[in-house]
């Protein structure tokens, strides 16, 4: 008999994770690194649903017997190739037929199983309770171009916890930011996959996250966390112009000029007319850094009103020239200092790192 076990054991047990829902219920949501070997396709599982709601249980599931039989082999072949050492963990959404169907197939086929209780229902319900566990944040700020997402590379290559949310949204958070990215998560996976990191985080040492608006793309972050990092310390990097300028060019360089000029035009409320078709103008010329020198204008004004908004203390580092490497070391020897004490809007000036004004 395949063993049922709760979902902190689930997470610990040996073998690949196997999610039996059907594609769009996997795509929709999934504990990150599940692989999905769906027991219905999409509309074979709305076919069966609709059986069940129009003539009952026992026909609805004869029809899904008819549905799976001849895929049975298959579905045992392609989960022994995910096997590696035999073992296999076994959901559905709930924990009920799907996944007890095809847990009996696998063992029978001479798998070793587990099986979640409460299905991946149940995981999702200790995803948003992660949300609710007060962590330590250190916020990483700075303009538009200043080399955040590679500070906070560099700060995970030193050994400090890092969240990445862009990178969890394939998504850099601006009306660009989805230029040359893979296609974004539903908001539903972005925070499973938020969760499973916050659980692994200490409960003392800080959490670096980039400062980030509500939305990152298309991806919502979850309330809870967005109210802390709105209350975190802040260290703000600085750089001159001209450096984030040249970073912007070469990050959306490789982008083509038909999505540049796309990404432009949505902000040219924003911009006003006149900026923004000089802007869609320099980027038709091949311009680049005459493009991103008035796109600045707009977002360096609504980075510092959101950075007016935070009641947390606010530090600045003056990272001119510097590598996110150096800059990183800088962060990490220096402003820890300051968050080990409780948060107050006047912080201690460092050598490197001063309070901003």
């Amino acid at each position: 008999m395949p063993q049922t076990l709760p979902l902190d054991a689930f997470l610990d047990a040996p073998g690949a994770i196997l999610d039996v829902r059907s594609p769009a219920e996997f795509e929709q949501g999934r504990i990150p690194g599940a692989l999905n070997l769906p027991l219905f396709e999409n509309d074979e599982r709305a076919q069966v649903g609709t059986c069940y709601k129009q003539r009952g249980r026992e026909a609805a599931i004869e029809l899904g017997l008819s549905l799976v039989g001849p895929k049975l082999v298959t579905m045992v072949q392609q989960a022994k190739a995910w096997a590696g050492d035999r073992h296999v963990r076994v959901h559905c959404w709930r924990g009920g037929m799907r996944s007890g169907s095809v847990a009996w197939l696998l063992e029978t086929a001479g798998l070793k199983v587990t099986v979640l209780k409460g299905g991946y229902k149940t995981f999702r319900r200790w995803c948003l309770a992660r949300f609710e566990q007060p962590k330590p944040i250190s916020i990483l700020g700075g303009m538009t171009g200043s080399g955040k997402t590679d500070i906070l590379h560099a700060l995970a290559e030193l050994g400090e916890p890092v969240l990445d949310l862009e990178g969890l949204a394939n998504h850099r958070g601006s009306s660009y930011g989805g230029l040359t990215q893979p296609p974004q998560p539903s908001t539903e996976q972005f925070e499973n996959e938020i969760a499973v990191r916050w659980e692994r985080f200490s409960d003392r040492h800080p959490i670096w996250i980039e400062g980030e608006s509500r939305r990152i793309g298309a991806c919502r972050i979850p309330q809870a966390l967005f109210d802390r990092m709105m209350r975190a310390p802040v260290v703000q990097v600085e750089r001159p112009r001209a450096e984030r300028v040249r970073y912007l060019v070469e990050i959306y360089g490789a982008a083509q000029r038909d999505e540049l000029i796309a990404a432009t035009e949505r902000i040219r409320k924003r911009l006003g007319g006149a900026r923004a078709q000089e802007a869609v103008r320099a980027i038709q010329q091949g311009n680049l850094a005459r493009a991103a020198d008035i796109v600045l204008d707009y977002y360096d004004k609504t980075y510092t009103y959101d950075l007016q908004q935070r009641p947390a203390p606010i530090l600045t580092a003056d990272v001119s020239g510097q590598t996110p490497t150096e800059t990183a070391r800088l962060l990490r020897d220096r402003a820890a200092q300051v968050f080990t004490d409780p948060p107050t809007r006047q912080a201690p000036t460092l050598a490197g790192v001063v309070p901003k004004p």
